[in-house]
């Protein structure tokens, strides 16, 4: 749009179309993601040792992959749009995406591909079912749970899976599903009725790692917090670091990628091999510690915010100086290094939690947890408002206006909650830690229990 022109709101056709590419993306990008992730690491065999180490090392380098594609997005192709119109920005995108969808096709002959093994939601399904119609049978001791032998293949669940699926003592009653009707007849039950207990191992997976998950739906409440009110805090800054260059406030989101651009290699290539010397892992550190890293520097990402916010607003209210906005970076600084540890470590902890058929599943809880956090936001800030509010007072959110506002106050309300969320991590990687995982040595069949 040009200087002097008035902008016309959208509506009708326009909206439509609008909305529509806007759905598309977001479809594209769920259909992208999670799959593109897992299909990469299937092409590492993890029966050889080698190959299995360099599997975390193919996570950190996909990761690192997707922060040049945000940094390159959040600042070059910023730039293109304010130089050349939004018209050229989204060609530009349009055309970037044309290229890797004829990459990926270029690569298929070289793809190491795992056949379709059905929905994953059908067995999940039968295991609830077939549990709460034997929920009066008696759930055996696990003594006497056999070991698989040979294992049959039932829709969904892969042999490969089967056998290398250890017996999860937590969730017995889920037993139940996979126990012979004991009413003396030998006709075959319906899969409804009667599961594998591979089937059945599959649903306990799913469980254990959903507390896992739900820990991490604060970290990303935060970072809502990093691309809506800290961009507004910068607003509220001097955004002129020299004579003739000023800081667009929306390009303080670059920031987080910038820093784990730099941080990922190092990563990588100094903190794995001395941390892997020390604790004999693969990957240096485990999943569930890299993620406990993590949400616990979060914390400290709001400790940071909340106070320099406090300045601002004091300097602000009270000599009408505006703090230079160089001095928002150490909370983008900061969680830009807890979500070196904690994306990338929940993207490993659930792939390698997942059996055969799970992976982009798993994989794609990361990003539903991106979706809880940012609508857990929402909900966190009408809440305190609601709370906060009085009848001469519109909360400690409501007069839009950052110096009337006590965004320092709710900054330190997340910073809280992130530690405590931090702690509550602690007790639920410690109840999963006693899970056996998929590579355990101890195996369970796809047979039914007598």
């Amino acid at each position: 749009m040009m200087s002097g022109e008035h902008c016309m709101e959208a509506n009708g056709f326009r909206a439509a179309t609008f909305f529509l590419a806007l759905y598309l993306v977001a479809l594209g990008s769920g259909c992208l993601k999670p799959n593109m992730i897992s299909h990469g690491a299937d092409q590492f065999r993890n029966d050889d040792p080698d190959q299995s180490r360099k599997l975390s090392t193919y996570f950190n380098t996909a990761y690192f992959s997707f922060c040049v594609g945000e940094l390159t997005a959040l600042t070059v192709l910023v730039w293109v749009q304010m130089r050349s119109g939004m018209d050229v920005g989204l060609g530009v995108s349009a055309a970037a995406m044309a290229m890797g969808l004829i990459s990926l096709v270029c690569g298929a002959p070289f793809y190491r591909n795992k056949p379709s093994q059905g929905s994953i939601f059908t067995p999940i399904a039968r295991v609830f079912v077939a549990a709460f119609t034997k929920r009066k049978q008696v759930c055996p001791s696990s003594s006497e749970v056999p070991h698989a032998k040979n294992v049959p293949r039932r829709h969904g669940v892969s042999s490969q899976s089967v056998c290398n699926l250890g017996h999860i003592h937590k969730f017995r009653f889920l037993d139940k599903a996979c126990i012979k009707s004991q009413d003396g007849c030998n006709m075959k039950e319906s899969p409804w009725k009667l599961c594998t207990k591979a089937e059945v191992e599959q649903v306990k997976v799913i469980l254990s790692v959903i507390p896992i998950f739900a820990c991490t739906i604060i970290f990303n409440t935060v970072l809502a917090q990093l691309q809506t009110f800290s961009v507004e805090q910068g607003s509220s800054m001097n955004t002129q670091l020299a004579d003739s260059f000023r800081v667009p406030p929306a390009s303080l989101q670059a920031i987080p990628y910038m820093v784990l651009v730099m941080l990922v290699p190092i990563y990588e290539t100094s903190f794995v091999p001395l941390a892997r010397k020390l604790t004999r892992e693969d990957s240096g550190i485990t999943p569930l510690q890299r993620i406990g890293v993590g949400l616990f520097t979060a914390t400290f990402s709001m400790v940071a915010a909340a106070m320099i916010e406090k300045e601002r607003r004091e300097m602000a209210v009270g000599s009408g100086k505006l703090m230079s906005i160089f001095w928002i970076a150490p909370q983008f600084l900061i969680f830009g290094l807890s979500e070196m540890f904690t994306a990338v470590g929940l993207i490993e902890f659930f792939y390698k939690q997942s059996l055969g058929g799970m992976q982009s599943f798993l994989t794609a809880m990361t990003y539903c947890s991106y979706s809880f956090g940012f609508f857990l936001s929402s909900l966190l800030v009408s809440l305190v408002n609601k709370i906060t509010s009085s009848s001469s007072n519109g909360g400690w959110l409501g007069d839009n206006d950052l110096n009337k506002d006590r965004l320092d106050l709710f900054y330190w309300l997340l910073a809280a909650l992130s530690l405590l969320n931090f702690l509550n991590y602690l007790f639920w990687a410690k109840w999963y830690s006693t899970t056996p995982s998929p590579s355990t040595e101890t195996h369970v069949g796809a047979e039914n229990i007598p």
